[in-house]
């Protein structure tokens, strides 16, 4: 049957958020729009859901079309539908997130994408429409759940320092948490393992290599 109507009617879109830490420091990819509206604007991943597609199955499409970047778990935290946030029709946009380590990610910009590449959290440029909305709430939904220790385990390698695991919940919070507090916690969870290697971190001396218990709690393993 045709698609058509006697009323108007919003278009549907996806947006992702893909938290990374590289250098120390929580960055996101951003793509450079190709196309208008907001031609040349740095903005999130993303694009129109198609008739036959579920919305997860197009955020995955739409991510892998513009940054060339698979993301095995993608988790959705909101819509947003302000009228006037698109100036071609009505756009309602259902927005994810993912968090993936910096070393798995292989980025080229394609389909509509002018450009792909991480930013800082603390250095973003100019954002297209309504995404600074969008990219503080995936924040804001993060944050709530670092308590869940699976959500920071999915931003370190394989095999992992505790000092680094920490890094990653102080880098989400924006604090410093005390060391021994946080390695007893996460020794306690009994969620980590160590592997019986060590890495040198600069002029430290040699720290303990740990790894998840359970891989398949990390979904992007």
């Amino acid at each position: 049957m045709p698609y058509t109507y006697d009323y108007p009617h919003p278009a549907v879109t996806v947006d992702i958020v893909i938290f990374t830490i590289e250098d120390d420091d929580l960055k996101i990819l951003l793509i450079q729009r190709g196309n208008e509206p907001f031609k040349g604007k740095w903005a999130l991943p993303g694009g129109f859901v198609e008739i036959d597609e579920s919305l997860r199955r197009a955020a995955w499409r739409e991510l892998k079309e513009e940054t060339g970047v698979n993301a095995a778990f993608l988790e959705q935290f909101g819509a947003f539908g302000h009228p006037d946030r698109d100036p071609r029709e009505r756009i309602i946009t259902i927005a994810y997130y993912a968090l993936i380590p910096a070393e798995r990610l292989e980025i080229k910009a394609d389909s509509d994408a002018q450009d792909a590449r991480l930013f800082s959290m603390n250095d973003l440029p100019e954002l297209a429409t309504d995404h600074p909305k969008i990219l503080r709430r995936a924040l804001e939904r993060v944050q709530e759940k670092i308590d869940d220790p699976v959500i920071a385990l999915q931003l370190v390698p394989a095999e992992f320092t505790l000092t680094e695991l920490q890094r990653v919940h102080e880098r989400i919070l924006g604090i410093s948490l005390d060391k021994r507090n946080f390695r007893k916690k996460m020794l306690a969870l009994d969620l980590v393992e160590s592997t019986g290697g060590k890495r040198r971190d600069g002029r430290h001396r040699p720290a303990s290599l740990y790894r998840a218990k359970d891989p398949a709690d990390v979904p992007y393993r």
